[in-house]
């Protein structure tokens, strides 16, 4: 017998009934706001060519190491998910895929993903009974009839969630020529890319011998040269720009920063390119090279994100066999107030930079990050993230950062997603948590209702649109590098 699958108004709301009852108040005001999302790693392919997605797996397993994550750590094999390798997409048929998923969803409960699943299920297609093994071919057949639907191709998905802005990401050695298309077909959707050059700062990066190949071909430059390196970038970057950017991201291992001279960098620069370089070499590279995209940064006005604390692909023969982000990166220590001074001592009072830091290591929310944010002008803090984007670590990094860098040192949320249907789901639950938070100092008398009010909005949009100068942002040119 099919189970039935419902989702509760007030779910995350406190339990407490006064404080609940101000939270659904607070809720209902933020609930219909359009979605900002500012960060993220969906296709900008599904927007350039709004074609169909073809089933049900292609969509919502294959591309989601969220969840094949979970079923990978209970030892189904990620070949009978339809997950790609380096060999390609497994021949594993996509319903037989999706019944492998339906047998295992009960893995998921308490998690997000559970959330964020019977949203998708619920809200988006219509089903009123739980996913299983046994409803696994109702699902199946209904979710890949809608997504034949002109009402389920991307575009029109974009517009019925209500999504006002959505950046995509991209590193300087792919093609932006989906983002034009987007700007020139007329659609009035705002999708946008992000400038994340790691594949050509990282020397460890595995793409970074091709990656500096293209970079050469695309801007003109002598990239093997410091000069013509950096000037590479600045192309790249003016690139990015005219295609709609408004930021720059960051993934290194850590938030090491320097300041080197130039000397001292252009001989470092030759390491790199050589085969002498060490991993401290590597790192302390990476290290000066965010100071370098800061400088850059001051001059183009682009926001700097850094995510530094993951151990990518720490599953070493599934990096292998499967390549990188594939459900195997674990969140480490990270040092933020040593690791960034040498930046900070060159641009921390500066008020044309702007830096959002994430962090994977919640220990330094209250003891470093809160801090560094509530006193340097140049740095807001980003939203709990990856690992944390669930309703306990939303609170916690309320509770820790508020106190020292109040609200308006942070950014709102952003989904960091590459699942385009959890968009709504992830962003409902940052609305939840957020007004379930205000509601709580309004019943404690810490804030006023008015303030909570304008509060859930600033967290809801305001905070995000000025930190990502989503106002600042002209209409992008059309012709421009690819």
């Amino acid at each position: 017998m099919p189970r039935p699958l419902k989702l509760d108004p007030d779910r995350l709301f406190p339990a407490e009934e006064n404080t609940r009852r101000i939270a659904r108040a607070l809720y209902a005001e933020v609930a219909g706001l359009p979605i900002i999302s500012p960060h993220g790693h969906t296709d900008p392919t599904w927007f350039s060519t709004n074609a169909n997605w073809s089933n049900a797996t292609e969509l919502l397993l294959s591309p989601d190491h969220y969840i094949y994550r979970m079923l990978y750590s209970q030892g189904v094999a990620l070949d009978d998910l339809c997950v790609p390798s380096k060999a390609g997409m497994p021949g594993t048929d996509p319903r037989e895929a999706w019944r492998t998923f339906a047998e295992h969803t009960y893995l998921f409960r308490g998690t997000p993903s559970a959330m964020w699943l019977s949203h998708v299920f619920g809200e988006v297609f219509g089903f009123d009974v739980a996913l299983d093994a046994s409803t696994a071919d109702h699902y199946y057949d209904t979710i890949n009839e809608k997504l034949a639907t002109d009402a389920f191709k991307p575009r029109a998905l974009f517009d019925r969630f209500n999504i006002g802005f959505l950046a995509t990401t991209e590193g300087p050695q792919d093609d932006l020529s989906p983002h034009h298309a987007i700007h020139n077909s007329g659609w009035e959707g705002r999708v946008v890319t992000t400038y994340r050059p790691d594949a050509v700062i990282d020397v460890e990066h595995e793409q970074f011998a091709g990656a500096m190949k293209i970079f050469a071909e695309k801007t003109g430059e002598d990239v093997y040269s410091w000069d013509g390196y950096l000037a590479a970038h600045r192309k790249r970057r003016a690139d990015f720009r005219a295609a709609g950017a408004t930021a720059t991201d960051h993934g290194h291992p850590t938030a090491a920063t320097a300041n080197l001279s130039k000397d001292e960098a252009e001989r470092l620069f030759r390491t790199i390119l050589s085969d002498r370089w060490t991993p401290q070499d590597a790192e302390l590279f990476r290290a000066q090279m965010l100071t370098e995209m800061a400088a850059m940064s001051v001059e183009d006005g682009m926001v700097m994100q850094i995510h530094p604390g993951s151990f990518r692909n720490h599953n070493g023969g599934l990096f292998e066999s499967h390549g990188r982000d594939k459900g195997a990166d674990i969140p480490m220590r990270t040092d933020y107030v040593h690791a960034l001074k040498p930046l900070l001592d060159r641009f921390g009072t500066s008020t044309d930079l702007s830096i959002i830091l994430f962090t994977l290591d919640e220990t330094v929310y209250a003891r470093e990050l809160a801090p560094l944010a509530g006193h340097y002008p140049c740095l807001k803090l980003g939203p709990s993230w990856w690992f944390h984007d669930s309703p306990e670590g939303m609170r916690r990094f309320r509770e820790q950062v508020t106190e020292t860098a109040g609200f308006y040192n942070t950014v709102g949320f952003n989904d960091d997603t590459r699942a385009f249907l959890s968009i709504p789901a992830r962003h409902d639950v940052a609305r939840r948590i957020d007004c379930g938070f205000l509601a709580r100092l309004v019943a404690e008398g810490r804030l006023l209702d008015w303030e909570a009010a304008e509060l859930a909005y600033e967290l809801t949009n305001g905070l995000v649109r000025e930190a990502y100068k989503l106002d600042q942002q002209a209409p992008a040119p059309v012709a421009a590098a690819a």
